[in-house]
């Protein structure tokens, strides 16, 4: 019986359960299984030394998409340039380490028809900011400036946007009202950490891309009133899970539409709970 799941903390919110489950059930792998690991950074070692050869794969989320580099036994060129992988695929006794975050990435903004944006804003600079540079670079975007809180620890994410031929300057989330004169602001900020900027961003009159996914973002919302194109978290989301899904398997037919519809049922589900409309 094949296993596979998705690690990180916090983990009890993700739908990557959901997703690929669904994408198991649709492609008739009635006897795969997938689970979730609450696991910090220093609790991957110990976890993958617990999997056994009936393992296919983990989906890793923030804080492990760094570490697994360290611990897999081949990486993906993409993985290597970005500095982070989301996916270990397990074959053979073997860990191989991929990143499907900037396939997520760009289909998301291609099927929201965010794709000609040739200058962008990155909120943040972590892991997922650099797979956006990377994303934004396929896309054809020339330029990018990227925004963080301390902009000191973003030196990775703004060499990862210069090695794939992005121009990319790193500066403070304080200087924001200067850096908004741009078509495109991608935020790969944790959720609500961009809520007290929503008004500045929403007013520059650019489209926004908001990594955070469930009940709309108040960055997403607040654009959203203003009139202006703004797209959460939830088709990257999909789409790195539809290429997490075909690596692990070693299938091509992964039901993208299945997917996205247990998803969105899911995410519809949760709205209900929690109150929201």
């Amino acid at each position: 019986m094949p296993h596979a799941a998705v690690a990180g903390s916090p983990i009890a919110h993700s739908l990557s359960p959901v997703l690929h489950r669904a994408a198991y059930a649709a492609m008739g792998l009635e006897d795969w299984t997938y689970e979730a690991f609450e696991c910090a950074e220093e609790g991957l070692p110990a976890l993958l030394g617990g999997l056994g050869p009936d393992w296919a794969g983990l989906s890793l989320t923030m804080p492990l998409k760094r570490a697994a580099l360290t611990l897999a036994d081949t990486v993906s060129d993409l993985a290597a340039a970005v500095g982070a992988a989301n996916t270990l695929v397990l074959r053979d006794g073997r860990r191989h380490a991929d990143n499907t975050d900037v396939h997520g990435i760009v289909a998301a903004l291609a099927e929201n028809g965010l794709d000609r944006a040739k200058s962008v804003l990155v909120l943040g600079g972590g892991a997922t900011a650099a797979s956006a540079l990377a994303a934004l670079a396929r896309l054809g975007a020339a330029e990018a400036r990227l925004a963080a809180r301390r902009p000191e620890r973003a030196r990775d994410a703004v060499e990862v946007g210069r090695r794939f031929g992005l121009a990319v300057e790193a500066a403070s989330l304080g200087d924001l009202p200067a850096l908004l004169d741009v078509d495109l602001v991608v935020s790969t900020l944790p959720a609500g950490a961009a809520d007290p900027y929503a008004e500045q961003v929403a007013a520059s009159g650019a489209a926004v891309f908001d990594v955070v996914y469930g009940q709309p973002s108040a960055l997403v919302g607040t654009v959203e009133r203003a009139g202006g194109r703004a797209v959460d978290g939830f088709p990257m989301l999909l789409h790195q899970a539809v290429r997490q899904v075909a690596l692990m398997t070693g299938r091509d037919d992964v039901p993208v539409e299945a997917m996205r519809a247990a998803g969105t049922a899911e995410l519809a589900r949760r709205a209900r709970a929690s109150g929201g409309a």
